[in-house]
């Protein structure tokens, strides 16, 4: 599958990219985990957050933001000293303060979905070149986003960051053209195909 199966170099890793990856979401559940995966995952592989992803349910509460937002000290180590944790304060931490900025979102939108789909008139984007394997680390669409998550008061949330949230939850479709799952997005869900927008490799 190109592209799609260069990542795909595990067993998780299919299950995640035949289930998850790249279908347009609009839970913001959903939203929060795969965005607080990613932060997670800076530094570190993407095999290592999918391993560990039960664990990560585990220590915060199966991503209840409005739960999370509400974290102290006590709760910062009892994840600290979970078995198997990734044992990251900052990220730990991260995680807390974007929680509480989600549920601020959620206040002035309605609902982090709409927020984001906002961006993209809830249209799944196809952009030139992606689809045969000219996958960029961020672009100008990750870049703004970025920028007006960091004025809302998220953390660790940069554009190669936020590019690989578009790219989870289906706002951008990055899956090869010679995957099932292109063809399925892009017949099932609204899209829109766009020129390269201010690519960074």
């Amino acid at each position: 599958m190109g592209y799609c199966n260069s990542w795909c170099k595990t067993k998780a890793d299919e299950i995640y990219h035949n289930t998850e990856w790249g279908l347009p979401l609009h839970d913001d559940r959903k939203q929060f985990e795969f965005l607080m995966l990613e932060v997670m995952q800076c530094g570190l592989s993407w095999q290592l957050m999918l391993k560990k992803r039960g664990i990560f349910h585990q220590c915060f509460d199966n991503f209840d933001f409005n739960k999370i937002a509400r974290y102290t000290t006590k709760d910062i180590k009892r994840i600290l000293n979970t078995p198997a944790m990734i044992h990251s304060e900052r990220k730990i931490k991260a995680i807390i303060q974007n929680a509480c900025a989600f549920l601020q979102v959620r206040k002035e939108f309605g609902s982090f979905s709409t927020f984001l789909w906002n961006y993209t008139d809830g249209k799944t984007i196809l952009y030139t070149g992606h689809a045969t394997g000219k996958v960029p680390a961020a672009n100008g669409l990750a870049t703004q986003i970025s920028q007006d998550l960091k004025k809302r008061g998220f953390t660790f949330l940069g554009p190669v960051t936020v590019y690989s949230h578009l790219q989870a939850c289906g706002i951008i479709n990055d899956h090869s053209a010679d995957c099932p799952l292109f063809k399925r997005i892009s017949q099932k869900y609204p899209t829109v195909k766009k020129s390269r927008d201010r690519e960074i490799f």
